[in-house]
């Protein structure tokens, strides 16, 4: 089939992580039909202490289950890293 893409969404102190060109902390990502939520932030050297709240669609990913969710053509990935303040 090919690789086709997604939206990687990355915020805060994380968005220094996206690839050139990335516009408004979001980028167009390649994506194979294999490709992990886990992989994709093993790919972009993403700190795992800094990978926080990762949603795919808007539906927040557990930890455990990030090396098994494939991410799909067109889905959204956003992630956050932890935040401080009150």
């Amino acid at each position: 089939m090919g690789n086709t893409t997604a939206t990687l969404k990355l915020y805060a102190s994380l968005s220094e992580f996206l690839p050139a060109g990335a516009l408004d902390n979001k980028a167009q990502i390649e994506v194979s039909e294999s490709d992990s939520v886990a992989r994709i932030i093993e790919q972009f050297n993403l700190p795992e202490r800094l990978v926080h709240l990762v949603l795919v669609n808007g539906v927040y990913i557990e930890p455990e289950d990030r090396p098994n969710r494939i991410l799909a053509p067109g889905e959204v990935l956003a992630i956050w890293p932890p935040v401080a303040g009150g």
